[in-house]
């Protein structure tokens, strides 16, 4: 049997030649939220509700463009991909109906992905459990089978739908994620991960509904798992793992009193209904409630609003027909009726709340419910479905846990769960950035140091100054880090989700050009996430069809580092002289400063020809430069290079020993990189590092290293070409600093140049053509 591709040694990842890897990854990509057929990002409201019959053949992206993002991303230094999709891609005709004909495109995508090198893993999404409850995920089916009636939603505020909001452009800011706290999540979320210690009544075909669900979820990922081996030249050579649920969600378990609002629910906005409240209002009953903004300070109490659904119902009438999806509800569980009545919670007739602490403690053990139980107990028994549904096909695969978001991790160490083939998948957003959409360099707070319980008072865990919030990122991921390890175990971190909001300041980039404050944030993450000691990330996230009107098309949210009304990095710092060329330079980048303590050990003599399936490929592959923004006047007459020069930016690509500390200083253009190894780089597996052209044109360049010889060359061994500085060195502590080009951050430049084509790059570094 051939090595595996990537393995895990302890928390490092390895490659076949024992070198450790640093995964530099993307989501790819936020349109795989919403079907293709029909086009439903989710400001659209035509054919929503006919989400049996729609198709997700051709997300990521169809297998024409595939080339032309694969490219681009390898250029920009990715070699991770975090695959998006739902569980609604594959299954949503009905339970136990798979959509092969996407399962077929998926893999095609897949094969091509290889072609660049990439190393895959899958991330079966989802976002407030699914579109129909305001985000993305899970089938239609799925929430009729709750026994909920997702038309009813907007009436009962079940769920805040960016689809069925009256005037979609007003749709309020991120206030999709305060579904998790709304009836409809809260319901599906309990149903799923615990519907047998809370809702004994609810059966269909003979099984409780959080083993209905549940089977029926792990089993579509293990029929994607079981096509993709089927494949034969995807598994473990470009797939290399599976993610568990994106971002799971407690539900009600756990809640103390369903009439007040937990201390631990941060987040608030808009009418913002306790438990006890949303019951009534999926009963029909008006409630009167507090109503929340979100502040410089955070979430603030702004008023109170009257919600009257007028007698409408969030649950499905008692006499729908349920022949459509072939499932027997048993008798005991009754449409038409709140689930939480017919288990004594509350008492429809007079409207009495009779069992407030219903979901406080674990009926089975008698003991108190906190989310640290809850994710030992239920998260814990989901995740190992759905491990054994993944490895039961692919026995070697990577297991990527993500338990709930900045909770405390599953107790796994020293267990049998402590896999050494499980990765630690945490997510971390800047939250005071996300929320009010600007970046303030001025101060921030210390999120997770909070909700641990390390300041006395709230003001403490303010931090004043730039700097002190670059430092505090970074110090929250550590920590973040450290407690995986404290809990699971020795496993690789990976930071599954990170990312910004680009639409800041009311969109003040997209009139002007200027990104200076994307490019500060941006930066501060990557700060962030070089420091803190993780083995990569997976940056959230690279949308194709993103524009400045609709940014990702979803939610509102605009995160992606890709824009059709943005210019596209330029191939290097200095473009025009490229252009003016008269003749091909050899590929071959040296420093020529001859004062450089390492010049005379810089030369190298590769080439770098073009090979013939790249050139097939690119010849074939059309230029998306034919997709036109509808885009404003106002918002799209002044593209800027959204923030490129940030996330574009050196790092390792394979290391000889183990990494010590990694960096780049975006404002003076310095990558440093320190190492320990016991044995010296050998000639055919030296330390390799990802230099982007753009900070470190060829003729721009000054390295100084603690011992041996390096090179740097352009090359595509990986289907794509990419700047390699190649670092031949001896035993013990090594260290190499790389100085590129300094200049302000976020501007254009003034120039309009076009991503340089495939021909183009290769003209660029002096690649002939055979």
């Amino acid at each position: 049997m051939a090595p595996l591709r990537l393995r895990i040694e302890g928390r490092t990842f390895r490659d076949t030649q024992n070198r450790e890897v640093t995964l530099r990854g993307i989501n790819v990509a936020g349109d795989a939220k919403f079907p293709t057929s029909p086009d439903l990002p989710s400001h659209t409201s035509d054919h929503f509700y006919e989400g049996d019959d729609v198709s997700f053949v051709n997300r990521p992206f169809s297998i024409d463009e595939a080339h032309v993002h694969f490219s681009r991303l390898k250029r920009w230094g990715y070699n991770l991909i975090r695959y998006v999709f739902t569980w609604e891609a594959v299954e949503h005709a009905g339970p136990g109906k798979y959509d092969e004909h996407w399962i077929r495109h998926t893999i095609h995508v897949l094969r091509l992905a290889k072609s660049y090198g990439f190393y895959v893993f899958m991330d079966p999404h989802q976002d407030v459990w699914s579109r129909f409850t305001g985000g993305s995920g899970a089938p239609m089916w799925t929430v009729f089978a709750a026994g909920l009636n997702p038309r009813s939603f907007p009436a009962t505020e079940a769920a805040w739908v960016h689809n069925t909001y009256p005037d979609p452009a007003q749709y309020p800011k991120m206030i999709w994620a305060t579904n998790y706290t709304r009836l409809a999540c809260q319901v599906i979320f309990t149903l799923f991960f615990a519907g047998k210690a809370f809702a004994p009544k609810a059966i269909i075909d003979g099984k409780n509904i959080q083993d209905y669900l549940q089977d029926h979820f792990t089993s579509a990922c293990g029929h994607l798992a079981l096509r993709i081996q089927e494949a034969g030249d995807l598994e473990n050579d470009v797939v290399i793992g599976w993610e568990s649920m994106n971002e799971p969600n407690r539900g009600l378990v756990g809640f103390q009193d369903l009439s007040v609002i937990p201390s631990e629910q941060k987040l608030q906005k808009g009418p913002s209904p306790t438990a006890w409240q949303a019951i009534l209002l999926g009963a029909g009953r008006s409630c009167e409630m507090d109503s929340w903004e979100f502040g410089g300070l955070g979430p603030y109490k702004a008023g109170s609003t009257l919600v009257d659904p007028k007698g409408e119902m969030a649950w499905l009438p008692a006499d729908y027909d349920e022949s459509r999806y072939g499932w027997k509800r048993d008798p005991g569980w009754k449409l038409g009726e709140c689930i939480w009545a017919q288990h004594g919670v509350w008492d429809p007739s007079n409207d009495t709340l009779l069992e407030k602490d219903y979901f406080a403690e674990d009926p089975e053990s008698g003991r108190k419910i906190d989310y640290e139980y809850f994710t030992n107990k239920w998260f814990m028994a989901y995740y190992r479905k759905h491990r054994d549904a993944v490895t039961s096909v692919y026995p070697d695969a990577i297991m990527f846990c993500q338990p709930p978001v900045l909770e405390i991790p599953p107790s796994l160490k020293g267990t049998k769960d402590d896999d050494s083939n499980m990765v630690f998948s945490p997510h971390f957003y800047d939250g005071v950035t996300l929320m009010m959409k600007k970046w303030n360099r001025y101060w921030n707070v210390d999120v997770f140091g909070l909700l641990r319980g390390r300041y006395l008072s709230p003001a403490f865990a303010i931090k004043v100054g730039e700097t002190a919030i670059r430092n505090c990122f970074r110090d929250q991921l550590s920590a973040i880090r450290r407690e995986g390890t404290d809990y699971m175990g020795n496993h690789p971190c990976i930071f599954t989700e990170i990312g910004i909001p680009f639409d800041m300041d009311d969109k003040y980039a997209y009139k002007t050009g200027d990104y200076a404050s994307q490019s500060s944030a941006m930066d501060a993450n990557h700060f962030a996430l070089e420091g803190c000691g993780a083995n990569g990330y997976a940056l959230w996230v690279y949308t194709v069809m993103n524009n400045h009107d609709w940014g990702d098309q979803w939610n509102g949210e605009d995160l992606s580092i890709f824009s059709i009304d943005d210019k596209l990095l330029p191939l290097s710092h200095n473009t025009n002289d490229d252009k003016n060329q008269k003749t091909p330079s050899a590929s071959t980048t040296s420093v020529d400063d001859r004062s450089s303590p390492a010049f005379s050990q810089s030369r190298s003599t590769n080439t770098s020809p073009v090979s013939p399936r790249n050139l097939k490929s690119t010849l074939s592959t059309p230029s998306l430069s034919s997709q036109r923004s509808t885009t404003s006047a106002e918002l799209g007459s002044n593209p800027g290079y959204r923030a490129a020069e940030a996330y574009v930016r050196p790092s390792p690509i394979a290391i000889v020993g183990n990494v010590l500390s990694s960096g780049f200083d975006l404002r003076n253009c310095v990558f440093t990189l320190a190492l320990e190894c016991k044995d010296a780089a050998t000639e055919h597996a030296p330390t390799e590092i990802f230099l982007p052209e753009y900070h470190f044109p060829r003729d721009n360049i000054a390295v100084e290293i603690s011992s041996g010889k390096w090179t740097i060359s352009v090359d595509d061994d990986d289907g794509g070409m990419i700047q390699r500085l190649r670092w031949w060195h001896d035993a013990g502590k090594q260290s190499v600093t790389v100085k590129g080009v300094k200049r302000r951050l976020g501007t254009s430049l003034g120039q309009e140049e076009e991503e340089p084509g495939y021909l183009e790059q290769c003209r660029q570094v002096g690649c002939a053509v055979m």
